[in-house]
């Protein structure tokens, strides 16, 4: 009988264990899996409309292992690009982020409203567009766009796409010194003064 309940008790014990040793390392992994920058994003207020579908994509290494880490979220809004543009902005002032006046923003010439952002030790791309209604390939080839009526067109492709990257601003080369042109540095004037005489001055043959 004395067996029996010690046993018991000791199967009780090790079940306590796990127990109180499996909640802490849960949490603690679902922290290391979950980006505190997207917990960032998550906490913006935008409108019900402005956040109607969101994929979230990570590369590189939250520890700057090779690649820092870069996240990018894509989101669809029902709503214009404009007034899109508009409520994330002002999601973004309000939860501490500051416009960010650099170059280049954006590093390719885009379409729509693109703008950057700060905020503490990361940097933010927002870019809002217009969407892209392209029909899904079929056996891997395009698909014919057909010829619908022009409104029902435009029914379809209302609303706009929202592109948000995140970077650490120690990784953000934008934050680094940009190259000068300055001649004191390189040597050369690169933009060098021209006299009115295209071919300058000819120094006279020998006669």
């Amino acid at each position: 009988m004395r067996e029996r309940r010690r046993l018991r008790m000791a199967v009780l014990a090790l079940v306590s264990i796990v127990l109180l040793g499996a909640v802490p390392l849960f949490f603690g992994l679902r922290t290391l899996s979950r980006d505190p920058a997207f917990d960032t994003l998550d906490e913006l207020d935008v409108p019900s409309w402005a956040a109607v579908k969101t994929v979230d994509d990570v590369s590189g290494s939250r520890w700057c292992l090779l690649d820092c880490r870069l996240r990018e979220r894509t989101v669809e809004s029902e709503k214009s690009p404009e007034e899109t543009a508009q409520a994330y902005e002002a999601a973004l002032t309000r939860d501490g982020w500051r416009p960010w006046k650099v170059t280049p923003c954006p590093e390719q010439p885009a379409k729509g409203s693109y703008t950057c952002w700060r905020r503490d030790e990361l940097t933010l791309d927002l870019w809002v567009r217009e969407p892209t209604c392209v029909p899904p390939p079929v056996d891997g080839e395009p698909a014919v766009v057909p010829s619908p009526d022009p409104s029902a067109a435009a029914e379809e492709c209302a609303g706009s796409l929202v592109s948000m990257k995140v970077r650490n601003a120690i990784d953000d080369d934008r934050t680094r010194p940009q190259p000068s042109t300055d001649p004191s540095l390189t040597g050369e004037d690169p933009f060098p003064t021209l006299s009115e005489d295209p071919l300058g001055e000819l120094t006279p043959s020998p006669s």
